[in-house]
């Protein structure tokens, strides 16, 4: 037996409709049913369904616990979509998923529901993760190309996504890229360092080797791990994340991408995107990372990069 208090709020209601309220699980017919049982007081005496409550009446409630939860709405999409996640690890509050290339990661003007954010959240919600009642919905806190695949760090609460937008911009989470370019990188390992150019409704960057107004520091790091015919598989490490900063420099090196033909590459069957992976991540934390303190010195790796298999 629940008692509860009218409040201002639904004073004057009839009780039927009052009852609607307070137990939101309760079928309609068992509302009526459940009255014509005497199983709703009001101020001590059996209630009728047309009568009126009034604010500060008390109300006792013969009625299964169950019906006073209001049920969750189930969300069609995520409920049905069929969800594809190559899951790299996952916890109470991140899950990192190895993204396929030509897969989006946010809905966008040209694909608004077959996008990495989808099948995450498909993969959660159909699991018993995730709400279509207000509740926090995973997101995806960082970046990555339509053609690039490697690891996409997803939220599964607000805090987490908080900590992890700020290491983020902090620069404490450290990755890797696989990369397969044209020729040989003289030296063997360096730095490419210079600025990226991003002008306004094109797709393609500049990278400089001096300052322009509106450029950006752009600072990559790279080694060379295996030599495949007439090209080199690189490691690349990000120092700064401008948008397409290992493609831009490379290609302003004279190595593009195998596969990049925006930034200069030959036409390749093989290689119908440009050879690029994040492969490797690493939380290189130095401020406060609250709940996420665990991941603090972790590395994670995808096990599996198409265009440099048995190379590293």
């Amino acid at each position: 037996m629940k008692e509860i208090i009218v409040s201002k709020a639904d004073d004057g209601k009839r009780v039927d409709r009052w009852l609607k309220g307070a137990c939101p699980s309760l079928p309609p017919g068992l509302i009526q049913k459940y009255i014509r049982l005497k199983r709703v007081k009001r101020n001590g005496k059996h209630a009728k369904a047309d009568e009126h409550v009034s604010s500060g009446d008390t109300m006792n409630l013969f009625i299964e616990d169950e019906f006073f939860e209001a049920k969750e709405k189930k969300d069609k999409l995520l409920s049905s979509f069929r969800a594809n996640v190559n899951v790299v690890y996952e916890d109470e509050n991140i899950l990192l998923a190895d993204k396929r290339p030509g897969l989006i990661a946010h809905p966008d003007e040209t694909e608004k529901v077959n996008t990495l954010l989808t099948h995450i959240r498909a993969y959660l919600y159909q699991k018993g993760e995730g709400s279509a009642n207000g509740g926090f919905m995973p997101v995806i806190v960082n970046r990555i190309d339509r053609f690039t695949g490697g690891i996409v760090i997803c939220a599964k609460n607000e805090e987490a996504m908080k900590i992890l937008s700020q290491k983020i911009r902090l620069r404490e989470i450290e990755k890797k890229y696989l990369c397969l370019i044209d020729g040989k990188m003289q030296p063997d390992r360096g730095t490419l360092e210079g600025y990226i150019l991003k002008t306004p409704g094109k797709s393609r960057v500049q990278a400089l080797s001096a300052f322009v107004p509106g450029a950006q520091k752009a600072k990559t790091l790279y080694r060379t791990i295996a030599q495949v015919g007439g090209r080199t598989l690189l490691e690349c490490t990000l120092v700064t994340g401008r948008t397409h900063q290992i493609r831009a420099q490379l290609a302003s090196a004279g190595h593009p991408l195998a596969g990049d033909a925006a930034y200069g590459a030959k036409p390749d069957k093989e290689h119908t995107y440009q050879a690029l992976y994040s492969y490797k991540l690493t939380f290189r934390f130095e401020t406060d990372s609250g709940i996420l303190e665990y991941l603090n010195g972790q590395t994670f790796q995808v096990k599996n990069v198409p265009f440099a298999k048995g190379l590293y």
